[in-house]
């Protein structure tokens, strides 16, 4: 598909998200200090709206079940924030996945994402 403008850089201040739906994906645009990140918005565990969520430095927290990501590469920080027993039941029915990212430029002050 190629590198796709999702935004106006404008758009995003510092620490703060949005969701944007392209072609009928639903993707999560975050800037933190100059840096942009696009992510597939829907948690991986049980599917909540990332776009509700916590951000916290490059760490998304989901508000459904607080599993936690990193922005910069998907890569799962929590799964959930059972403990015990749940935690192994939760585990056994969704095994821990990263989060899907996206490349993400900033050109003439768009924000594009190669999808």
């Amino acid at each position: 598909m190629g590198f796709i403008e999702l935004a106006a850089a404008d758009d995003l201040s510092e620490g703060s998200m949005k969701m944007v739906l392209v072609e009928g994906q639903e993707i999560l645009l975050a800037r933190v200090g100059d840096h942009y990140y696009a992510v597939e918005n829907r948690c991986p565990h049980m599917g909540g709206n990332l776009s509700q969520g916590l951000l916290e430095g490059t760490v998304i927290t989901c508000p459904r079940h607080h599993s936690q990501f990193d922005l910069t590469d998907g890569h799962v920080i929590r799964w959930t924030d059972f403990g015990g027993i749940k935690k192994s039941i939760g585990k056994l029915f969704k095994s821990p996945r990263p989060l899907k990212t996206y490349p993400v430029k900033v050109e003439d002050g768009k924000i594009l994402v190669d999808l």
